[in-house]
């Protein structure tokens, strides 16, 4: 009786999935993300108590305080994120509507950010202020990841004031960035030379663009210095995953293999191998760093798919960033020879979970865990709140879409 209960109840659940893609092409879901994308205001601020919008800071009446209009506005890492991989789409797809976006996103930044500037209180910390993180350079989170993508705007269209903020955004990370004594970069806060696995994205993906505009050695060197130490810190051999943190003053690990954490090592590795040079010194070690991960993550992989919030924890919720994030690196890798292509199957099946359940008809991104911090008890990571078109996900899903049309055609090429 209780089986027939438990098989009733597992029929309920699976009835209650929701099926968004099965007809849908790849090329398809994509620009129905994307589309989606551009129907948001990325250039608008709204009135915090009046509610009315404005179309520039010099529409703001004097002493009102505003907000963005939507948070794909903001200076914030993700955005960054989403600026580049609306640039591959693009040009990938030839469709300039969405390199305009990037470009349009970073104009609208550099034509107001003054504004805010110059009307700053100092009364909370500055990315809870509109384009905080645009003149401040603290931490990586201000200015690695979109200043890798003012780096591709300028590659588009060089306007003298970013490449002053991408030289302003090099000396932050090559010489400004607090770090321990073997050069590892590390965060001053919420707790002192605490090494995160999120801070590998942060400063490899500017670093990798910064190497190829400039052709510079330096930064290559730099990026797999960073991946290989911060490897060095994090990676557990017992469960062939990486920690979210470590913490210097304890020398010890945190408590959590978050999923989208052990993502951002993933896509670093990938966006250095893909600009380095084969010639490169560490370019193997990184691809054999690179092939460790995947194998490890597959021992974690759901029967539908999915990776989970906690990658070790299969209770904890099917999290869609950390999905996308595997999806396009093993592709990715395959897709540029790095690894045996026998990995394929395992990002074809995690597509196929997102293509139908996650990518909704209008074109929303569904089950992103939000920010998430570091902390000592798992029910936090448990209990993270997931959201629908969370911004932390919207450019995973685009560049990870991307790569999986590039594997489609590669394959069909061959049959």
């Amino acid at each position: 009786m209780k089986r027939t209960a438990s098989i009733i109840l597992g029929l309920f659940s699976l009835l209650s999935i929701p099926v968004f893609g099965q007809q849908r092409t790849d090329e398809e879901c994509i620009r129905a993300v994307a589309d989606n994308i551009l129907k948001q205001p990325v250039t608008q601020f709204v009135g915090v108590t009046t509610g009315v919008t404005y179309n520039s800071t010099k529409e703001i009446p004097k002493g009102e305080d505003v907000r963005f209009k939507s948070p794909l506005t903001e200076w914030h890492y993700s955005n960054g994120v989403l600026d580049m991989s609306m640039i591959h789409l693009g040009e990938y797809l030839n469709e300039p509507k969405y390199t305009d976006y990037a470009k349009n996103h970073v104009a609208f930044g550099f034509a107001n950010y003054g504004y805010f500037k110059n009307t700053f209180r100092n009364d909370r910390k500055h990315w809870h202020w509109p384009f905080g993180q645009l003149w401040n350079t603290k931490e990586l989170d201000d200015c690695g990841a979109m200043g890798a993508a003012v780096i591709d705007v300028y590659m588009l269209d060089k306007r003298a004031e970013y490449k002053t903020y991408i030289e302003t955004a090099a000396n932050h990370i090559m010489n400004g960035q607090v770090r321990l004594s073997d050069g590892t970069l590390c965060r001053t806060f919420p707790r002192e030379m605490t090494v995160w696995a999120d801070d590998v994205y942060m400063s490899v993906s500017f670093l990798s663009q910064m190497a190829k505009m400039t052709g510079e050695a330096k930064y290559y060197d730099e990026a797999a210095r960073q991946i290989i130490n911060v490897a060095g810190y994090l990676w557990c051999p017992e469960k062939q995953l990486f920690y979210h943190c470590y913490y210097t003053d304890m020398k010890r690990n945190g408590v959590a293999f978050w999923g989208r954490a052990n993502g951002w090592i993933t896509v670093s590795l990938v966006m250095l191998l893909d600009a380095m040079p084969e010639t490169h010194p560490r370019r193997g070690e990184l691809i054999t760093l690179l092939e460790k991960q995947i194998i490890g993550a597959s021992r974690y992989q759901n029967a539908n798919g999915m990776w989970n919030q906690l990658l070790d924890k299969p209770e904890s919720y099917d999290e869609s960033s950390v999905t996308a994030m595997y999806i396009y690196g093993i592709a990715k890798a395959v897709n540029n020879k790095w690894i045996d292509p026998a990995y394929t199957a395992m990002a074809q099946i995690a597509w196929k979970a997102l293509k139908e359940t996650q990518i909704t008809e209008e074109g929303h991104f569904r089950n992103v865990c939000v920010g998430t911090g570091i902390t000592d008890d798992l029910p936090f990571y448990y209990n993270r709140p997931v959201g629908e078109n969370e911004k932390h996900g919207l450019g995973l899903i685009i560049d990870t879409g991307i790569e999986m049309m590039k594997l489609a055609k590669s394959q069909s090429r061959k049959k």
